[in-house]
């Protein structure tokens, strides 16, 4: 118990100073260990963190990054933006619309919800704002429909979740399909609302002719999650050889359109390097995290006061999903959840919870919380963009977390809308 009262305070304490978050959970550690944990070398910090990182299903989140680095670099964002924008960009909120659909087919190409947030975030945030959005509201569409990224495959989170628990990358993917348009199609509704209050402005329809245009443009890019998903479900590579599978589709596909050259190669190279790096070192520290936390059995306690409270599974079920957004507020989304599954995985073996159903809920959360101060990239990410002050943002972002919220607690009464597509593939 002292292990655990230690380092969970230790590591609060650096989070709500400021510390970056791996720095944070090593300190904790190396803070447990020299304290109550005295038995334990404090090498066994770098052998846990470089044991961590020493894993194949991870090697394709470097992949990933890399590859929404290429398409991004090779313009395959802008096309797009541009067949969002002639779908749906004359009603009203169009861009607002733009922004959501944008970020629900960008998903299919990073799986990251920051990548989402900068590239997409970096186009539209000051397009929304010259057609007479404020600042807020752009922020807070940006942020809110980022989080899509993560939920639609491929899925880094997905892949991270299935590196704790052992549960099938690919039925982990296709079980973020349906929550990932619903959550889509949940902001755009409130676009809606938004949009007849506040007489936002329409852009004028060019013609299906246009929209055939730039949906030819568009077609490289709707094409590598298929190539993706097909290849994982076909069995004919696994989800790290699909990450690099994509790398050199997304330099193909780059080099055809002559948006990506060689001079631009080294930077974006160095760009995926430097994220994949930052997410590296938060998966090694949070292992250590981890693994200290289950010396003090904090997964038996926890499953334990849990279960004392309600033997109810459907209470269960969302309980534990509000902590993970709870959680989110502190914790970096590949941290919180490298820390939780192996905790939360007793309980939800104890009252018989469907593992696919709460995983892919379970992300959502995780994703939501990173949309909350104080540790909340994405909120970050785009108030940096609009240069607005973070607290402004945040208030915005509210109702679009609240709708998500809601449809999060629907959705855990609906097991099929999540598992449905995985067995009907089987």
């Amino acid at each position: 118990m002292n292990i655990i009262v230690v380092i969970i305070s230790v590591f609060f304490v650096l989070v709500l100073l400021g510390f970056p978050i791996a720095f944070s959970m090593g300190i904790a550690g190396a803070a447990t260990i020299m304290t109550v944990a005295t038995n334990i070398p404090l090498l066994v910090i770098p052998q846990r963190v470089f044991a961590a990182m020493d894993s194949f299903s991870l090697m394709a989140i470097p992949f990933f990054i890399l590859a929404g680095e290429l398409m991004n670099g090779g313009g395959i964002t802008k096309s797009i933006i541009r067949f969002s924008d002639s779908l749906i960009g004359h009603v009203k909120g169009g861009l607002a619309h733009v922004n959501v659909l944008a970020s629900m087919l960008f998903a299919g190409l990073s799986g990251s919800a920051a990548a989402d947030a900068s590239s997409i975030g970096a186009m539209l945030i000051p397009a929304m704002e010259d057609d007479g959005y404020t600042p807020e509201f752009s922020v807070a569409v940006t942020a809110a429909s980022a989080c899509i990224g993560p939920i639609i495959p491929p899925s880094i989170c997905a892949i991270v979740y299935s590196s704790m628990s052992g549960l099938s990358v690919a039925a982990l993917f296709m079980g973020g399909i349906i929550p990932g348009i619903l959550i889509g199609l949940s902001q755009m509704a409130l676009i809606v609302y938004y949009a007849k209050r506040d007489n936002f402005h329409t852009s004028p329809w060019r013609g299906f002719r246009h929209v055939y245009k730039t949906f030819v443009e568009a077609i490289p890019a709707m094409i590598m999650p298929l190539i993706i998903l097909g290849g994982i479900l076909s069995g004919i590579f696994s989800p790290t050889e699909a990450g690099v599978v994509a790398c050199i589709y997304g330099m193909i596909v780059g080099f055809l359109k002559k948006n990506l050259t060689w001079k631009k190669l080294p930077e974006i190279f160095v760009n995926a390097a430097i994220t994949a790096g930052t997410t590296m070192i938060v998966i090694g520290f949070a292992q250590v995290l981890s693994w200290m936390l289950t010396r003090g059995s904090f997964a038996e306690i926890l499953c334990n006061g849990v279960l004392s409270l309600t033997d109810n599974k459907q209470m269960i079920f969302i309980l534990l999903l509000v902590g993970m957004f709870i959680l989110g507020f502190f914790i970096d989304t590949t941290a919180l959840l490298i820390l939780a599954v192996p905790v939360v995985a007793p309980i939800i073996a104890a009252v018989g919870i469907d593992s696919y159903h709460f995983a892919n809920l379970a992300i959502i959360m995780a994703i939501m919380g990173a949309c909350t101060p104080p540790v909340g990239v994405l909120l970050f990410i785009c108030c940096g963009i609009a240069k607005i002050p973070v607290m402004k943002g945040a208030k915005a972002l509210t109702p679009f977390l609240t709708v998500m919220f809601i449809l999060i607690l629907i959705l855990s009464f609906i097991p099929a809308a999540v598992t449905g597509i995985p067995s009907l593939l089987g």
